[in-house]
């Protein structure tokens, strides 16, 4: 029987300093490159419209202004928007939530080998991946069929699941949920729920994070949904409020020559200011909540820490 070598030394394969310098001046430049044209967005929408009319975009502004912001958030707009933002965050929470948990159903289902219909139920997400209905089949079953037009499941059903999260859950079940637990558990007398509930989300926290992220974006983004299903100024959400107000400042810019009122009226609206103020309002509440998810896409690096 031959004895072991004892392991003296471990070479580990790395770049060299200088190498690792220049990736990391490199990658630093892309993400200054990434975060640059936001904060821009920020600085041009605190830029006094006058400011910009004379000089133009610039990062160091001639006069500082709120003006855009006071524009948005003042009188009968504040309401409207203080609104839209809870139907938002309404749609997005329950949203998030809804296709989370569908996702991580289905896919820990079709993930598992002794499911007797994974291939079917697989198949079935790639075909709905594959094939869309269109625009109108989908109205007709949400108004028609559904009858969800003008309603908060309007905005929330059509993206409740979607068949690119359900391939990556299933994924992330086969590589990171062992039989052998599952396996144990039911030796153990486990129910199928109770070794969903107690053993296989605690695994898998790091997917549903991620297609948590995926879902909120969504629902965050949408507007067209609204624009074809609400019609009632309660239910309108956040993005599709927004782009009505962009679309008034457009109409009032078209058509600023028809009166010399409509011309003064439209001189005192910060226009290129508020269509940036815009997009921060947009954009910066779901920015905020991405570090949130961060610490969730670093563990499911090391996840999987059960060895066969």
């Amino acid at each position: 029987m031959s004895e072991k070598k004892k392991v003296k030394k471990v070479e580990i394969r790395a770049f060299s300093p200088g190498v690792d310098l220049f990736f990391s001046i490199v990658v630093a430049l892309f993400a200054i490159s990434c975060i640059i044209p936001f904060i821009f967005v920020i600085i041009i929408s605190l830029t006094s419209e006058g400011s910009l009319a004379n000089n133009g975009y610039s990062f160091w502004p001639e006069a500082w202004s709120f003006e855009a912001y006071r524009y948005i958030f003042s009188g009968q707009m504040s309401q409207k928007i203080i609104r839209a933002f809870g139907v938002t965050i309404l749609v997005t929470v329950l949203g998030t939530l809804l296709n989370s948990t569908i996702t991580s159903l289905y896919a820990y289902a079709i993930s598992r080998s002794n499911f007797p219909f994974r291939r079917f139920f697989t198949i079935f997400a790639l075909i709905t991946m594959l094939f869309v209905p269109g625009m109108v089949a989908n109205y007709l079953v949400m108004t028609n069929l559904l009858q969800l037009k003008d309603t908060i499941w309007a905005l929330i059903l059509p993206l409740a699941l979607g068949p690119f999260n359900i391939l990556v859950m299933r994924t992330f079940f086969r590589k990171n949920v062992p039989d052998s637990i599952i396996e144990s558990a039911r030796i153990d007398g486990a129910s199928e729920m109770k070794i969903f509930i107690r053993i296989v989300l605690p695994l898998a926290v790091p997917g549903i994070a991620t297609i948590s992220l995926f879902a909120a974006l969504g629902y965050w983004n949408d507007w067209f949904n609204a624009l074809l299903y609400i019609q009632n100024d309660n239910l309108v959400p956040l993005q599709y409020l927004l782009m009505k107000i962009q679309n008034n400042l457009d109409y009032l810019a078209q058509n600023a020559g028809m009166s010399a009122q409509m011309a003064g009226g439209l001189a005192a609206l910060p226009n290129e200011s508020a269509r940036m103020a815009i997009v921060v309002i947009s954009t910066l509440p779901i920015a905020i909540t991405y570090p949130f998810f961060q610490k969730y896409f670093v563990g499911g690096l090391t996840i999987g820490g059960v060895k066969e």
